[in-house]
């Protein structure tokens, strides 16, 4: 089964008190890199959440943002710091008196300092922080479900490459059956332009090494390699759980195969044919980068 490493999802839990909305964005990436967005509350359970997360999905870069709020409970505790709004005041009297400045000191100016306020910090319980890993897992499940259906897309094309690469090694082969005796034929003609005078020339001889060129020149050996290259690449696209890295080396010998094919031929369809896969096999390495 392929999966496309781009995705969303989205996902929400509850338990009466506590309520999870957690979203998901995932794109391409080498690695599983897995970049987290959560309230302090969560802050200790960090590492549990990335197993879990890791538990699911193997690559890609994942953006996962974490919202908590309890439901139908007060607010936390916010006090105040008598000691240091007392400082803060004593700072601002003793600027007011350095920049001869007039204005009263208003409470616009007090609340600005964050510091002078501090928030009780709830501890979440195990059985409340399986309601976050209950959103976490959903969200996942939605995310899988949209890889999957980008990868059902991905597979149809590259089963669309894939057949376009076997139609151009079908004329390949068939212009390939007469190509040895083409060759040795037209090594023979350039020899004679060559040489004005046959005179000291071992034709016997000429002709065991020009049969010996034309037979360097044939491209049946790489035919049945890239065609069974070709036949394992539809194997991994159909029965593989994690092709891309299997068909990313695969779409490399394939690759070296067509390049031998284009430079062994005389044939200037084999040559053009021969591109048309090196062009289908490109295109083929570009999708593979959006396979998890």
């Amino acid at each position: 089964m392929i999966l496309s490493m781009t995705g969303y999802g989205k996902g929400t839990a509850s338990n009466g008190k506590w309520q999870a909305d957690v979203e998901v964005k995932s794109i391409n990436s080498r690695y599983l890199e897995v970049f987290l967005k959560y309230p302090p509350l969560l802050a200790n359970k960090e590492y549990e959440l990335r197993e879990l997360i890791k538990s699911k999905i193997r690559r890609g870069k994942l953006n996962v943002s974490i919202q908590i709020k309890k439901n139908g409970f007060e607010d936390e505790a916010v006090s105040l710091d008598e000691s240091r709004l007392k400082n803060y005041l004593a700072l601002i009297k003793k600027i007011k008196k350095s920049a001869k400045i007039t204005d009263k000191i208003k409470l616009d100016h007090i609340l600005m300092s964050r510091d002078i306020f501090s928030a009780s910090v709830e501890e979440i319980s195990e059985s409340d922080f399986e309601v976050i890993k209950k959103s976490v897992l959903l969200s996942l499940d939605s995310l899988m479900q949209m890889k999957k259906n980008e990868g059902n897309e991905l597979e149809k094309d590259l089963k669309k490459r894939i057949k376009s690469i076997e139609k151009y090694l079908d004329l390949i082969e068939k212009d390939a059956q007469p190509s040895v005796g083409e060759h040795f034929a037209k090594y023979k003609e350039k020899v004679k332009n060559l040489l004005e005078d046959n005179a000291g020339i071992n034709n016997d001889r000429l002709e065991t090494e020009l049969a010996m060129m034309a037979e360097r020149a044939d491209i049946t050996e790489e035919c049945v390699r890239l065609r069974s290259h070709i036949k394992f690449l539809l194997s991994s696209v159909d029965k593989e759980e994690d092709p891309g890295r299997k068909l990313n080396f695969l779409c490399q010998e394939m690759n070296r195969e067509a390049n031998t094919i284009s430079a062994k031929t005389l044939s200037t369809a084999i040559t053009h044919n021969s591109v048309h896969i090196k062009e289908e096999i490109e295109r083929i390495r570009e999708q593979i980068q959006n396979i998890e």
